[in-house]
């Protein structure tokens, strides 16, 4: 009974096969079969190497959602250099308000040399290349992103040379924190003096010919600081062709948090607009010289993840080129053996027309004349 169950077990299977055997007998190789077969071995292993490749890349995933914090401070990076003695500048942040003067204690005024450097002129060369090729492939920022905490510094290396020449140029650099609204951070003539109703810059005691805003940003960030992010201004340079000339840089900036598989952060990405103009009053063009970055926070708030394909994926992916390199050839092949056939068939039989052969009795027959034994000598 064991036995008949288990015959009956074993016919039923055999009967679910879905992979029959041919035997050997049955199986015709060709020239042409090995040949399609060469290639399709030759794609699926170029193929699978490619897939592999794909799989152990990483791509960045963006998803937007409102930014809820609004209690939390900015923080601001700043790395500016001016073409003029510290004495003569100030920098501060004013909110969208106009109430509230950000101190500026976080700041350092260093006198330096303007003049850069080879070293330092090849640096901000290449950051310059950089950002050209950013604004034309935006792809590339996806690589910034994953190659974080992995870079080397964007700042600019220390003076080399011991060059006798006097400052004659202030560097501002450091950060502050600034409340999660609209402001305006500027760098013009005088110290900043708290006024009741504002603020104001005493300026009084410095000459017009003493005015030259000519000034390089080599870094300028929003949120926490990530060494190898390349951010949109770093590199600027901007000489002034006046004395009382003032620059403006319209700023968007975006919350954003990053979460790769080297590190997780939460910084900013901005966007920016830059107009420059003289100040003329007597032509209706109004304002006051100097350096203004006039930043705005946006709703939105962006979460960019690293992600890679999982190991079932690239299974699948793997054998759908193997599965649809084997089926296409399979079908190829069989096309091109039916081609080759038809025409191959029509030229044998080109080679046997009819021709008419006489009778005895004045007919004539257009059968195909036999080839006897006789015929052949």
């Amino acid at each position: 009974m064991r036995r008949l169950n288990r015959k009956k077990t074993l016919n039923l299977m055999k009967e679910l096969d879905a992979f029959p055997k041919v035997p050997d007998s049955y199986v015709e190789t060709s020239a042409s079969g090995g040949t399609v077969s060469l290639i399709a071995f030759t794609t699926i292993a170029f193929l699978t190497v490619m897939e592999f490749m794909v799989y152990r890349d990483t791509w960045m995933k963006y998803e937007y959602e409102v930014d809820k914090d609004f209690t939390s401070k900015l923080r601001i990076n700043i790395d500016i250099t001016v073409a003029m003695r510290c004495q003569y500048v100030g920098a501060d942040v004013l909110d969208l308000a106009e109430t509230m003067v950000a101190s500026a204690d976080g700041l350092i005024y260093e006198p330096v040399v303007f003049e850069l450097t080879p070293q330092q002129k090849e640096l901000q060369r290449m950051l310059q290349v950089i950002q050209s090729r950013l604004q034309e492939e935006h792809s590339l920022q996806d690589v910034i992103f994953k190659s974080a905490f992995k870079s080397a510094s964007t700042a600019l290396p220390p003076r080399e040379d011991n060059s006798l020449q006097s400052p004659d140029a202030c560097r501002i650099h450091g950060h502050l924190y600034v409340n999660k609204v609209a402001g305006n951070f500027h760098i013009t003539v005088g110290k900043a003096i708290p006024h009741p109703r504002g603020h104001a810059h005493l300026a009084a005691l410095v000459s017009h010919e003493s005015y030259n805003f000519s000034h390089r940003i080599d870094h300028l960030s929003f949120g926490e600081l990530i060494p190898g992010i390349i951010n949109p201004l770093d590199g600027t340079e901007k000489i002034a062709s006046d004395h009382n000339q003032m620059f403006q840089y319209f700023i968007t900036v975006v919350p954003t948090k990053l979460h790769t598989y080297k590190i997780s952060a939460e910084t900013h990405q901005f966007s920016v607009t830059e107009r420059e103009r003289v100040i003329n009053h007597a032509a209706g063009s109004h304002g006051v010289s100097g350096i203004f970055m006039k930043y705005d926070i946006s709703s939105l708030m962006v979460t960019v993840t690293e992600e890679h394909m999982p190991f079932w994926q690239f299974l699948v992916r793997l054998c759908g080129i193997i599965g649809g390199i084997f089926s296409t050839t399979g079908i190829l092949h069989g096309v091109g053996r039916f081609v080759a056939e038809i025409i191959f068939c029509r030229f044998r039989l080109g080679s046997y027309r009819s021709t008419s052969v006489p009778l005895p009795d004045g007919h004539s027959s257009n059968h195909l004349p036999l080839i006897t034994e006789n015929s052949t000598h």
